[in-house]
């Protein structure tokens, strides 16, 4: 397992991990509490989780349209869910410090040639060069940068009207009146701004009503770089003796690195973050439910998201076993689905892909099988964008192989763009109306 990244000169890496540790927090230690209060509603079935961003953040696309289109898509995508579901939606970003990747090998060769894997902007470069891939530490003080600035961005669109219920509406109008599949979509859209104009004729609207163009919203990432996440690990203030990792509200555990006895599982289990945990086709659910006991060894509601990553000829099969024990257990855990992890595939011309039948599949079993085990569909996880992009197969505009060179710009791992996610959220909608 290929984790750590090769550093060559170690003092220079613990000089900025120790600067890191005198800059100011990112997040704070009750905004992290409030997170997890949310999320026990989800655990109750009370609420719905919504987990998206960039498969992985770069230096290079940082600029503030790209967060605020990111954004945007994830309010719309709220709307719409709450809408359906009946439920208010929990609003998480992959964003503010999604920056490190695994890999599965610790070099790439391209033509004889053998280097360093590139493991997200934090670590090094994407360029294959030799003085790209060599892993530089000081890359972990623009990364907290650079995550600075987006969640001051972050706080003022949630804060300052732009999340205004009016303007969302406006701009799923826009998309509904666009899609190449509207009418499969314009009566619920027609129902929302039926609400919505009864809401305003008994004069609840954002002007009378703040908490109409406001929202709370929060940043996640995967506790990858675990010198960093140290790092950024302060003891609350106002309660002696809890620790939180500021660095984001939410962290996760990949796949991975879910070792019982990992260095991973250890430093999420000291931290009072919600914690999220990445499960597969390869976890036993007599590991799962030891993992369970040492992340949330009080069985307190919200502390721990189960991200199922299964693949869409998979999860029928190997998710049923995993909610069963999990149940059979009492522990209380938010199941939330990652449909993207296990779809992925190559085209004949070299572009990784997901397509977006598969994508919407594994959402569609993910939601069947946890709910036929008596728990809660609590939640999806999603790498998206709110950008233009052309990384995933499929969707209403039905982008093909041959497209995707139009506008692939991922650092990573193929995205949805801001149509097929957002047509993704109608047919989640519709399945969970379904359900009620």
């Amino acid at each position: 397992m290929h984790i750590p990244a090769d550093y060559p000169d170690m003092d220079k890496l613990a000089a900025v991990e120790k600067q890191l540790t005198s800059y100011p927090p990112l997040v704070f230690a009750g905004e992290a509490r409030t997170l997890m209060a949310r999320l026990g509603d989800v655990a109750e079935g009370k609420a719905f989780l919504l987990q998206g961003g960039d498969c992985a953040e770069s230096f290079k696309e940082f600029h503030p349209n790209n967060i605020r289109d990111t954004f945007r898509l994830i309010l719309q995508m709220a709307v719409v869910l709450t809408f359906a579901g009946k439920k208010s939606v929990v609003k998480v970003g992959r964003i503010a410090g999604q920056f490190a990747k695994p890999r599965s090998a610790p070099t790439e060769t391209i033509d004889g040639v053998t280097l360093p894997s590139y493991r997200g902007d934090n670590i090094n470069g994407m360029e294959f060069t030799a003085e790209a891939r060599t892993p530089d530490p000081q890359r972990l003080l623009q990364a907290y940068l650079q995550s600075a600035a987006t969640l001051n961005l972050l706080r003022a669109f949630a804060q300052g009207g732009y999340a205004s219920l009016d303007n969302i509406h406006r701009w799923m109008l826009g998309f509904v009146e666009a899609s190449p599949t509207a009418d499969r979509y314009r009566a619920m859209a027609a129902r929302i701004t039926d609400a919505m104009e009864f809401m305003e004729s008994c004069g609840i609207t954002p002007e009378t009503t703040p908490a109409l163009s406001q929202t709370d919203f929060y940043t996640s990432h995967e506790a990858l770089l675990l010198g960093y996440e140290q790092a950024m690990t302060r003891e609350d203030s106002t309660r002696p003796g809890e620790f939180y990792d500021t660095s984001a509200h939410m962290i996760w555990i990949g796949d991975r690195t879910r070792q019982p006895d990992g260095a991973h599982v250890e430093f999420c289990r000291g931290v009072r973050n919600p914690i999220g945990l990445k499960c597969g086709p390869s976890l036993p659910s007599d590991e799962l439910l030891r993992l369970i006991d040492i992340l949330n060894p009080d069985n307190i509601p919200g502390r721990l998201t189960l991200i199922a990553r299964f693949g869409s000829d998979k999860v029928a099969d190997g998710l049923p076993k995993l909610v069963r024990a999990v149940q059979g257990g009492g522990r209380k855990v938010v199941w939330s689905s990652d449909p993207m992890h296990g779809n992925m595939e190559k085209t004949a011309s070299g572009y990784k892909t997901r397509p977006f039948e598969r994508i919407l599949k594994e959402v569609n079993d993910f939601i069947d099988v946890v709910e036929s085990e008596g728990a809660h569909a609590g939640g999806i996880h999603l790498e998206m964008t709110g950008q233009d992009v052309t990384e995933c197969t499929g969707g209403g505009r039905e982008i093909t192989a041959m497209e995707l060179q139009d506008r692939y710009h991922t650092h990573c791992d193929p995205r949805l763009n801001n149509e097929q996610a957002l047509e993704l959220s109608f047919q989640l909608a519709e399945k969970l109306a379904a359900k009620r």
